[in-house]
């Protein structure tokens, strides 16, 4: 006995206990699909690479603050979103974002929400303050001339009369002296010793002057006491020059008075320079204006102020250029009217995973959306960011389950009603399927995969497999219920069954999961995880439909005809009528013409082959938003009815008419950035991108790109003394410094710092070690032309310099997924072959002692994989994430058909020893089976085509189409290779049973 004979007999005689243990493995694998995650982010597709690699080293070390942030912009869209009105309510928005609970605790914590507006009333407060400023400083300039010309008059005069005043006093004592002679010497003459004193000094004495020294010698001379001597000299010193004291004290006291106003000058002129340094430090901070104080300033001016202001600071001159970047591609540098701009909000990217977007994001951006609208509401308002694209990812994702769902198993049940045409059949089908998928995703939780957009492919994959195995048992037990030579109870039959189709079920199941695992070659790893999800379910198929609903069947049916119910129902195909006639075409033709079959079919497998190798290859983000639903979707009931689906429009609209923030290319320079041609080199570099077709250009048609050069510039702009360091460091007066770069870098830092951390690594030994280069790409821009402009800037850094360079960002990465789909498409059909043909012809060697039947088996299912991508290249449908899969697909589940039809085959040959009856049973009986399933199939994946999501249609059309020209290969070709096969390499049979013609048939295998 066979092992597929006891296998047999075990479940057909302890059917009640493999209930049970199915039971039992259905509850313990059922567990794990509640810990099933759900994950939209596009980055889970990008596998191990350089530039991914750099990418991460890009997002660790060139952080600017502690925060990882992303962006999203709103597109605000009016008849002139440059008017006062409009301004006004953008900056009420933005506060209306600040205070709203759900959108504040997502914001950045600097200048989180930033936008036309703002530039526009930042800029009308710098031009107040900058006119206050400039005003305070004529003034302030005008008084300290004052202040100091009155400062040296002062100096002067006091000199002056210092210099009196020592005159005055030298005079004095020489008038003392004279006196002191006067009194020792009678006889010498009064006159003469004053006009001697007259002649050494400066001091004009007048006659009254000379009468009063006169007195005082002879007051002197006559003293008879000392009191009466000392007023003799007072008399004849001070009264002499009191007049001159006089003159000299009111001048003093004049020179005092015009110090105290000078003092009270030099305090004022401190108050205006601290007013001014006050007035500086606002222009400075003007920036940094609050919300409140933006709007006070734009309520407070009129039109004709607001266009002034607007005219300077969206001129696209020098630094005003940046602001640019708010406006649309079309707009015309210092216009004062447009009708759109955009609104860039800065958010905390959170904790959603690499690439995702939080739910914290997801409902900050919502909540943006219809505030906005609320806020302004003469103005369109478009929401584009993660967090809205991985909600209309994830809601498109769960929209195509609601309506896909219930449209297959519709379609399944329809078609098992019009195949079983029994109730009891249908439900034990539709059972199993549930059981196939609880184990499916049960698997899933246990094994920590998240569910994402392939996924949605995998029920319907599942339901229409699982069908199949449906199908293939119960039309054979209901086929050998009815035949003579079987036992006709329910066990009986089923044993038989089991026995005859147990063997091509698992030869079906072996080559299946080989197709699905050939997917573990593939790079991407959602692909490895949807190959492993499907082997894991189309092996739970097996058992399910294998053990535990024929265990299921044969309790209900015995139950059922012993209270008297006829359970003997004919199988689908069989018994003659149009079903039969059809069947029979293939059978037919290769009794008539088996090779003019063949070659009609390798002729237009040669054409189909020839269009599928110019299938192009897609990744990208819009591959996976909805398009707008169709009417007749948009009226199903709740919970049915999709949601509203604007992201693709919306980024279409970004794409043609804005800077995409999430568009960027990086170009990561690593190596000794202080060497002398360093920055030589990046910015020939800049001058490459910037003059690239896939670079992004703001309306002034400056290219958006940010590099260590353009900083040290900026920087340089609004910093003096930096700016002298850059003009020392350059020695060739080009603009980039060539030497002394550590000096350069070092007070570049020193100024600004977090600018710097952005762009350029420091270690913490101080070294300058790499840097990058950010380019704005168009968002229109193919993701292969981005990758090969942004590398050739990369190579020339590595051409000008010891540098390395890499080119990376998301477009890039993209595009290597991209590639590497191409490469899973061509590297898991030759693996599925090569494990399929290996595979068939090792097992028909050892269980049909011919391994050339493998070959035989297999070859239909080359010539529908042929067929397939002919297909694809007329509908102009690429290889993407799920079309990619296609060719190991075709094999996987092709296969199958072509393994029931040789299986049924070559035992009715053995049975009969007759080509043409084992031919007529296999393929109307068979066939009939085979018709059921790939209807059911076709059906399951053909309600793919009213998903949400693209991909899912394509996928779904593509596989219906697949399943289709697996069926007919099997039907139509393959029995010809069978006759053919059976003529020259086959078993003997009776030469009149055949009635190929060919050239003398070569030796059995």
């Amino acid at each position: 006995m066979s092992w597929i004979d006891k296998l047999s007999t075990a479940i057909t005689e302890h059917s009640r206990a493999a209930i049970a243990v199915m039971l039992v493995l259905t509850v313990v694998a059922g567990a794990g699909a509640g810990m099933v995650d759900q994950s939209s982010s596009l980055d889970q597709f990008q596998g191990e690479t350089t530039e991914s690699q750099k990418l991460d080293y890009i997002n660790e070390n060139f952080q600017t603050g502690n925060q990882n942030t992303t962006s999203a912009q709103l597109i605000l869209r009016g008849d002139n979103v440059l008017s006062k009105d409009a301004l006004l309510a953008q900056l009420r928005t933005e506060q209306a974002f600040l205070q709203n609970d759900t959108i504040d605790s997502t914001l950045a914590d600097e200048q989180p929400v930033y936008g036309v507006a703002n530039v526009v009333a930042v800029g009308a407060i710098q031009q107040e303050q900058a006119k206050r400023v400039r005003a305070t400083a004529a003034e302030l300039q005008q008084l300290n001339a004052t202040v100091q010309q009155e400062k040296a008059a002062l100096e002067e005069l006091g000199a002056e009369l210092d210099a009196r005043s020592q005159t005055l006093n030298e005079t004095a004592a020489a008038l003392r002296g004279a006196l002191d002679t006067l009194r020792e010497n009678p006889d010498v003459n009064v006159r003469t010793q004053f006009e001697q004193v007259a002649s050494e000094t400066s001091v004009e004495f007048t006659d009254e002057d000379y009468a009063t020294f006169q007195a005082a010698t002879d007051q002197l001379r006559n003293a008879e006491s000392q009191q009466e001597a000392t007023e003799a000299y007072q008399l004849g010193t001070q009264g002499v020059l009191a007049d001159q004291f006089q003159r000299l004290s009111e001048r003093a006291q004049a020179l005092e008075e015009r110090q105290a106003a000078l003092e009270e000058q030099a305090a004022k002129l401190e108050e205006m320079a601290a007013t001014l340094q006050d007035q500086r430090a606002a222009l400075q901070n003007a920036s940094s204006a609050s919300l409140d104080e933006q709007m006070t300033q734009l309520e407070s001016m009129n039109a004709s102020q607001i266009d002034s202001v607007i005219e300077a600071a969206l001129s696209g001159d020098g630094q005003s250029s940046g602001a640019l970047a708010f406006m649309p591609t079309y707009y015309e540098p210092g216009d004062t009217a447009t009708n759109a701009t955009m609104l860039l909000v800065t958010q905390q990217s959170g904790s959603g995973g690499a690439g995702a977007a939080s739910d914290a994001l997801v409902d900050a951006q919502l909540a943006m959306q219809d505030l906005a609208k609320q806020t302004i509401e003469s103005t369109e308002v478009l929401v584009f960011g993660t967090g809205i694209i991985s909600e209309e990812i994830n809601s498109s994702m769960t929209d195509s389950l609601l309506i896909v769902g219930p449209l297959a198993i519709l379609f399944v049940f329809l078609a098992l009603a019009i195949a079983y045409r029994d109730v009891i059949d249908i439900l034990l089908g539709l059972s199993g399927i549930g059981v196939v998928l609880v184990w499916t995703f049960g698997f899933m939780g246990w094994a920590g995969i998240s569910f994402n957009q392939l996924f949605i492919a995998v029920p319907v994959l599942l339901i229409g497999l699982s069908i199949d195995y449906a199908i293939h048992i119960f039309m054979r037990h209901r086929e050998e219920r009815h035949n003579d030579d079987t036992p006709s109870t329910a066990a009986g039959a089923m044993k038989v069954a089991l026995t005859g189709v147990g063997v091509a079920l698992v030869w079906v199941t072996a080559t299946t999961v080989i197709g699905f695992l050939s997917n573990l070659s593939s790079p991407v790893p959602p692909i490895q995880e949807f190959g492993v999800v499907s082997a894991v379910g189309i092996s739970a198929a097996l058992l399910v439909f294998g053990v535990l609903i024929p265990a299921l069947k044969l309790e209900v049916d015995s139950f059922l005809e012993g209270r008297g119910w006829d359970r003997k129902k004919r199988a689908f195909g069989t018994g003659g009528g149009r079903f039969s006639k059809v069947l029979a075409v293939g059978s037919t033709a290769a009794r008539k013409a088996p090779f003019v079959v063949l070659a009609l079919a390798i002729v237009v497998s040669g054409a189909a082959a020839f269009g599928g190798a110019q299938v192009d290859t897609s990744f990208n983000q819009e591959d996976f938003l909805a398009e707008d639903p169709a009417d007749w979707q948009k009226d199903l009931p709740e919970p049915f009815a999709p949601g509203e689906y604007t992201a693709k429009s919306n980024l279409e609209y970004v794409n043609e008419n804005f800077l995409r923030q999430d568009s960027q290319a990086q170009i990561l320079v690593e190596g000794d950035l202080t060497e002398p041609g360093a920055l030589a080199a990046i910015d020939t570099a800049v001058e490459t991108a910037a003059s690239s077709p896939v670079t992004q250009k703001l309306s002034n048609g400056d290219a958006n790109i940010r590099s260590p050069l353009s900083l040290i510039q900026q920087v340089a702009a609004s910093d003096d003394g930096f700016a002298e360091t850059v003009a020392a460091a350059d020695t060739d007066g080009d603009g980039v410094p060539d030497e002394n770069l550590d000096t350069v870098f070092e007070e570049l830092f020193a100024v600004a710092p977090q600018q710097s951390a952005g762009i350029i690594e420091q270690t913490d030994s101080g070294e300058y070690s790499a840097a990058r280069l950010v380019v704005s790409t168009s968002g229109a821009a193919s993701g292969g032309e981005v990758t090969s402009e942004m590398r050739a800037v990369a190579d020339d850094i590595e051409a000008g310099s010891s540098l390395t360079a890499t080119a990376t960002g998301q477009t890039i990465l993209f595009k290597i997924v991209q590639d590497q789909l191409l490469n899973t498409v061509i590297e898991s059909l030759l693996i599925t072959l090569a494990a399929v043909f290996t595979f068939l012809m090792l097992t028909y060697r050892i269980t049909e002692g011919s391994a050339t039947l493998g070959a035989v088996t297999l070859l239909p299912v080359v010539f529908s994989v042929s067929w397939i991508l002919g297909t694809m290249y007329l509908l102009d449908i690429p290889f993407n994430i799920l079309t990619g899969m296609i060719t190991s697909l075709t094999v996987g589940l092709g296969v199958a058909y072509s393994i029931h039809l040789s299986e049924r085959y070559n035992q009715e040959l053995e049975r009969t020893n007759s080509v043409w009856t084992a031919m007529n049973r296999a393929v109307t009986g068979t066939g009939g089976a085979l018709l059921g399933s790939a209807a059911t199939t076709v059906g399951g994946f053909g309600v793919l085509a009213f998903a949400i999501l693209p991909p899912l249609q394509q996928f779904g059309i593509i596989t219906g189409l697949t399943i289709i020209y697996a069926f007919l290969a099997s039907v139509l070709v393959l029995p010809s290779l069978l006759v053919v096969w059976t003529k020259y390499f086959g078993p003997d049979v009776d030469e009149s049973a055949t009635s190929v013609s060919a050239a003398t048939p070569a030796p059995e295998d």
